[in-house]
């Protein structure tokens, strides 16, 4: 394996290894070429140019970064208690207006986990303490001096929360909503608004006529108009229909997050092609809303049709085992390419970002992970991590250490 290198060189080739490119078969004795960050061959007899940086992953697996399709990383930065906690605005039920965005520190401990995981994207959305939590960021996960510097999207999602959360939150100050019938009434009273909201800009803009925005309606008629999806926590099987239930009455595209009981109703998500992004799965049964959890409700739900992914929810399970969760959902009855898709394709695509990560194919970010032999094999380890062409991480079997490229190195010059 090579050494890291601090700059991004123009052209990088990933050569002699198992390429696994997820939207096709398997290569054997594959090349990976990047050019100025993006993936421009993928094959057997990709011809290497003069003088690119070469990487040798004779003997490894070669596949793409993974992402995670629902994390807080660098939101909720771990060892720093309340300080490093700007998960959740929970002083008003609808926080439609304030962003991930902007209170990620990119120098949390996770973010470093996730490298060694694998993992080279991240959503990172608020928390699920009110009804609407506000808006998620799609990123990678090292790069940048700034969070800016990482951004893929600066708004992909907004964050709501059904069940236990927001009842439980906003039902101890005895304010709503502190019921489930509440929760929905603040979700659909706020989508009503935006649909008058936005009727009522356009007829200012025909008119031309001064209009004040409001940033909380301005989100949500995003959502209405298909731009940003509608991320909905959603636990148990009742909310998982109330989720549906406001889907239909506004039209939004919906993401099903932690979907826990979605086995109950996984014909009609597939019917309705509602994804799911599924977990954590390395938790106890630790709240009503869990109790009917199990790792093998995956199998079922896929095994349906539904579109799946995979979350860690980090910091509830670190982000570097999210690959972990995948080889117990294939030991549970997960197909190998589902539980590979889950990782990559899927999560990218229920955002938006299949022309930039999740797969190894031309056009794509150089994002590009190398394994020391199956990822989905326990005993494998991420050796070499490339972020559009960029090493930012290798193993050092030596000193059994992983070394990050850091920023000081990365941007000395």
């Amino acid at each position: 394996m090579s050494s890291a290198t601090t700059v991004r060189p123009s052209v990088v080739a990933i050569t002699g290894g198992y390429v696994v490119p997820v939207v096709g078969p398997p290569l054997e004795g594959g090349t990976v070429l990047v050019e100025d960050g993006r993936i421009t061959a993928v094959g057997t007899d990709v011809a290497v140019p003069a003088g690119a940086h070469v990487v040798d992953a004779t003997g490894r697996w070669v596949l793409p970064g993974f992402v995670e399709g629902h994390g807080h990383v660098g939101l909720h930065e771990e060892g720093e208690g309340v300080a490093g906690n700007d998960t959740n605005e929970m002083t008003v039920p609808n926080a439609a207006a304030v962003r991930a965005v902007d209170a990620i520190n990119v120098d949390d401990e996770g973010f470093r986990d996730a490298l060694s995981g694998g993992v080279t994207s991240v959503v990172v959305k608020p928390g699920s303490g009110n009804p609407i939590g506000g808006q998620s960021v799609a990123m990678k996960t090292w790069g940048g001096r700034t969070v800016d510097e990482q951004v893929i999207a600066a708004s992909v999602s907004v964050k709501s929360a059904l069940g236990e959360n927001p009842k439980r939150v906003y039902g101890e100050r005895k304010q709503l909503p502190s019921t489930r019938l509440g929760t929905a009434l603040v979700i659909r009273e706020a989508f009503a608004k935006a649909r008058h909201y936005a009727a009522a800009r356009a007829a200012a803009e025909r008119k031309g006529e001064p209009f004040a925005p409001d940033l909380a309606l301005e989100t949500l008629a995003r959502v209405l108009d298909g731009e940003l999806v509608w991320d909905q926590h959603a636990h148990r099987h009742d909310d998982i229909a109330t989720a549906l239930r406001l889907a239909d009455e506004f039209g939004y595209r919906l993401v099903l997050n932690h979907g826990t009981e979605g086995h109950k109703l996984a014909d009609v998500l597939a019917e309705r092609d509602v994804p799911v992004i599924f977990g954590p799965m390395f938790t106890s049964r630790s709240k009503v809303e869990l109790r009917d959890r199990s790792i093998a409700h995956l199998a079922a739900i896929a095994a349906a049709g539904v579109r799946v992914a995979i979350t860690t929810d980090h910091p509830v399970v670190p982000i570097n085992f999210l690959v972990h969760q995948a080889t117990l959902a294939v030991k549970e009855g997960l197909p190998r390419q589902t539980a590979l898709e889950a990782l990559t394709v899927n999560p990218a695509s229920f955002f938006g970002l299949e022309g930039r990560i999740g797969a190894l194919e031309p056009g794509r970010d150089g994002d590009v992970v190398i394994w020391s032999g199956d990822p989905l094999d326990v005993h494998a380890r991420v050796e070499h991590v490339l972020i559009e062409g960029r090493t930012v991480y290798t193993w050092d079997a030596e000193a059994r250490v992983g070394r990050v490229v850091e920023r000081a190195e990365r941007f000395a010059s």
